[in-house]
């Protein structure tokens, strides 16, 4: 089992930044993957950013394209989400996920093996 711990979430105007960080901790011997999702009310789960664990490659989504930046620190487990030039359509509960496979797909949801509680992002205009 894997557990994952998100914080930084919270209200910020827009223009403003934000930074998010999800801990992980159980048995994450095998992790080959982390990624950022978001989901606002009435809305599907939206794909945010990932980064794989080895190599640290990124992909992001379309809409946070040079605005988000996603990172990872591989001693303590930790991925972060750097959120600048935040708009109000950014408002959401923004979730961790971890895979522990190699599949690849990671802009897909059905890839990831564990999830956070998620954080509220609120940016008001």
């Amino acid at each position: 089992q894997v557990q994952l711990v998100e914080s930084g979430g919270g209200l910020v105007q827009a223009g403003g930044s934000l930074r998010l960080s999800c801990a992980a901790s159980g048995r994450t011997f095998n992790t080959y993957a982390m990624g950022w999702f978001r989901q606002a009310p009435g809305r599907e789960r939206e794909f945010v950013a990932f980064i794989t664990w080895s190599a640290g490659r990124t992909v992001y989504g379309d809409s946070v394209k040079g605005r988000f930046t996603i990172s990872r620190d591989n001693a303590e487990n930790t991925v972060y989400l750097q959120m600048n030039f935040l708009l109000p359509e950014d408002t959401a509960v923004y979730y961790c996920a971890y895979a522990s496979g190699g599949t690849g797909g990671y802009t897909t949801p059905y890839v990831y093996d564990y999830w956070g509680q998620g954080t509220q992002v609120t940016v008001s205009s």
